[in-house]
């Protein structure tokens, strides 16, 4: 089974927000809809968490190349 990426996943779960918000599902299917959202949401994130261990920054110090972790101003 291939592995769905991350724009993918949010497309999907893009969809099942429409159709949560529309209200015209029967209870049921709503909370299916949801339940499905709930694990698109973790896949995503779990894709968004992977993605940001393997962003680093190289840099040159002493003629040694050295790898930090990346952060964005919102991390610090």
């Amino acid at each position: 089974m291939e592995k769905i990426n991350f724009e993918e996943n949010m497309e999907k779960l893009e969809k099942i927000v429409t159709d949560l918000e529309k209200g015209e599902l029967n209870l049921d299917d709503s909370v299916k809809k949801f339940e499905e959202g709930i694990k698109l949401s973790k896949e995503c994130n779990k894709i968004l968490e992977e993605a940001e261990k393997k962003i680093t920054i190289l840099l040159e110090e002493n003629g040694e190349t050295k790898e930090e972790d990346f952060h964005t101003d919102e991390n610090t």
